[in-house]
């Protein structure tokens, strides 16, 4: 996958019929029904039916299961995820028609215009604090509207409309599309080397960041100074006289974070802000959502919205899909899903996952996302899963990519057992981790599934064993 290079945009309005190809897709839905609560002529197609699709055709979205050059119909505008090639037949169709071939992206970017935009971004905990700042935002009585990449457990949706003039953005870093966005306030959550397969070098996956939020419409970025690549962003960023806030529990953050403490399944810590002092009271675990809702006041602070509003609302806030999500109960243990697919992520879930567990176990199912990725952090991998009491790690999820000879998830466990660490647990399927787990559960343990693919079918095959008699 090649790195995408933002392009010119135009209204909404302006783009005729608009045809999604892998219109079920995370980040492709939320678009279309955008598109179409706008009042555009919306169709779309993807490889297989599924319950998003259903979704899109029951919100009155034309929706077609296979690609067919036919499924275009009266389009003028198709728009693809970054998983689409060249060589799909409505691409192809497409480009011979002289249509306009527009990445997701810049669909996203063409509801911006006009509105007072905010895009997030960061290697870690974007979507989260897209989630809170638009909540921190409607603490102004305002509608504004969001794209996230999971849906809000507050609202079912991952995207609104909206009616005010903020809108709020998760912005995507793996394929350089972060820089399409024209926006008034950049967030960056941290900046940790990924997507080497797309960037090449860590030194140009930082760059990326440099060019985004030196944007000529951004007027402000906020950023974690606790996180060393974003720091040093903001070291740059002042030198130009460029305006920056900073949050976090550093000393030097304007937004800084004292005293945090974690029980049970939320997080609190003081705020100072300017000599004064708020609590920071959250329904979500772990020092880094602590963070992510220090980002989403500092936003609100930006728009006029006292502090105080924007926290009064953030009490309110249960989490998005697939980060930390509860699943339910097996045998007395409680069971969570996360997408953490980097060694931060997956030592920011377990840590949270030991304060929400208490005295119980904390037992880890992992399936790494990528080969590269595999590869590049397998130790990394290891030293952040050793933070669980079990650890059962599942075959690699391939997502784009083939596999690469020598690269599997034994790179992970044979690192954990060269450690001396015990339970260690590899499985050669998702089937055998549920019974593995099934095994393994106790009443108090948490179980936690951790990655990008379909390892979150876990939770729900481990509630499907039947319980010991």
């Amino acid at each position: 996958m090649m790195l995408v290079e933002p392009v010119s945009l135009r209204p909404v309005a302006q783009l005729g019929a608009v045809h999604f190809v892998a219109i079920g897709g995370s980040g492709m839905a939320p678009i279309a029904l955008l598109y179409h609560e706008s009042g555009v002529e919306v169709s779309g197609s993807d490889r297989s039916d599924s319950a998003t699709m259903r979704l899109l055709r029951d919100a009155g979205i034309t929706v077609y299961v296979g690609h067919d050059a036919a499924h275009l119909g009266s389009a003028r505008t198709v728009v693809v995820s970054s998983a689409i090639g060249e060589s799909n037949p409505e691409v192809q169709a497409a480009r011979e028609r002289d249509l306009r071939v527009w990445h997701r992206s810049a669909a996203l970017g063409a509801l911006l215009l006009g509105r007072r935009g905010v895009a997030v971004t960061g290697t870690h905990g974007k979507t989260t604090t897209s989630a809170m700042t638009a909540m921190a935002l409607a603490a102004a009585g305002e509608s504004p509207g969001y794209v996230v990449g999971a849906v809000l457990a507050d609202t079912g949706r991952a995207s609104c409309l909206g009616s005010g003039t903020d809108f709020v953005v998760e912005a995507d870093e793996s394929d350089g599309s972060f820089r399409q966005y024209p926006v008034e306030t950049f967030v960056v959550t941290n900046i940790e080397a990924d997507h080497l397969d797309n960037w090449g070098t860590p030194e140009a996956y930082y760059a990326g960041y440099g060019e985004a939020v030196r944007g000529d419409e951004v007027r402000q970025v906020v950023a974690c100074i606790d996180d060393p690549g974003a720091a040093r962003l903001v070291a740059e960023l002042r030198a130009e006289d460029r305006r920056v806030v900073t949050y976090g529990t550093d000393a030097s953050a304007d937004l800084r974070i004292e005293a945090p403490r974690f029980e049970g399944s939320g997080a609190r810590a003081g705020l100072v802000i300017e000599d004064e002092h708020h609590d920071l009271v959250l329904g979500v675990p772990g020092l880094h959502n602590l963070r992510n809702a220090a980002a989403a006041v500092a936003v609100g602070l930006l728009r006029s919205i006292p502090a105080a509003d924007s926290l009064a609302a953030l009490r309110g806030f249960h989490g998005t899909s697939r980060r930390f999500e509860f699943v339910g109960r097996w045998r007395g243990a409680a069971v969570y899903d996360d997408y953490a697919h980097h060694p931060t992520e997956v030592a920011a879930a377990l840590t949270a996952a030991r304060t929400v567990a208490g005295a119980g176990r904390v037992i880890a199912c992992f399936q790494p996302h990528l080969f590269t990725r595999t590869r590049t952090f397998a130790v990394e991998f290891a030293a952040a899963l050793a933070l669980a009491d079990e650890i059962v790690v599942c075959p690699i999820y391939p997502a784009r990519e083939q596999p690469i000879p020598g690269v599997t998830s034994a790179l992970i466990t044979d690192r954990l057992r060269a450690d001396e660490r015990a339970g260690v647990h590899d499985v050669a399927s998702l089937d055998e981790a549920a019974d593995l787990l099934a095994g393994l559960a106790r009443p108090g343990d948490l179980v936690l599934t951790l990655g990008a693919g379909d390892v979150t079918t876990v939770g729900p095959l481990l509630r499907e064993r039947r319980e010991p008699t």
